[in-house]
């Protein structure tokens, strides 16, 4: 199911199993550059399960075996000579919870950069600066730089790990359930920021949230029980869905 003529991610025929059962059956989808594209279902459809698959991270995980391709601007992720380290960088994720290290807010948006071999300080401080102001954190934290990641808020905490996944310049950010922790504050906080991050990034969210999906969404996909029902531009799939099982979901008789 393609949503746009040069998709950034494109997925055919994707399987995974966990040793002998079955996760995710025969996906098959395109997610286009600079547009968000959220995941909807029930919990245990397989959305994060998928959502990993575009990074590799499945494979952290024991007896995992996947079928079919995954291919980034064409080229096939899962290729025997893709660095996976590379390919990390170029696809951020961030997670439900929100994962701080436990170093100052500077450090933590640092680390990336650092790893990667940036030592000059002045270029650290622009890249910390230009990542915490992308973020929509600069104006909260930048008097307090040296303060632990760990004391700020809930929803600064997840934004401070977005800022942190954006200094190390990833073209894609994967978001699983990124603001279900949250109070609603902080959520319409992390909504805004995905509306105004996708001119520069694509990104794809899983949300258990169908109102969330409607607002910050371009194109949403829906599974079920390991498969994709349906995927098209939200506003469509929202009011006309073609699959009866769609409109008994997004209607709340079942899920």
């Amino acid at each position: 199911m393609s949503l746009a003529p040069d998709p950034k991610i494109t997925v055919e025929n994707l399987s995974l199993f966990y040793s002998e059962k079955q996760a995710l059956r025969g996906i098959s989808m395109s997610m286009p550059p600079n547009h968000v594209t959220a995941f909807i279902g029930p919990s245990g459809c397989g959305k994060s399960t998928f959502l990993r698959t575009l990074n590799r991270m499945n494979e952290l995980i024991d007896g995992v075996r996947i079928e079919g391709t995954v291919t980034i601007d064409g080229v096939d992720i899962y290729a025997r000579d893709v660095d996976v380290v590379e390919l990390r960088k170029r696809v951020g994720m961030i997670f439900q919870k929100s994962n701080p290290f436990p170093k100052s807010v500077y450090d933590n948006v640092a680390y990336g950069p650092r790893i990667n071999g940036l030592r000059d300080a002045k270029a650290l401080e622009e890249v910390v600066e230009r990542s915490l102001r992308r973020a929509a954190l600069w104006d909260e934290v930048k008097d307090d730089l040296k303060k632990s990641g760990l004391a700020l808020s809930g929803g600064q905490q997840q934004r401070l790990c977005i800022a942190r996944a954006l200094a190390v310049d990833p073209e894609i950010i994967l978001m699983d359930e990124p603001a279900s922790a949250l109070d609603p504050i902080a959520t319409a906080k992390i909504e805004e920021l995905i509306y105004e991050l996708k001119s520069a990034y694509t990104i794809v969210i899983v949300t258990h949230n169908m109102q969330q999906a409607a607002r910050v969404s371009d194109f949403t996909a829906f599974f079920y029980l390991g498969e994709l029902v349906e995927v098209g531009e939200t506003k469509r799939l929202f009011t006309t869905p073609e699959k009866r099982q769609t409109e008994e979901y997004i209607t709340g008789r079942f899920g």
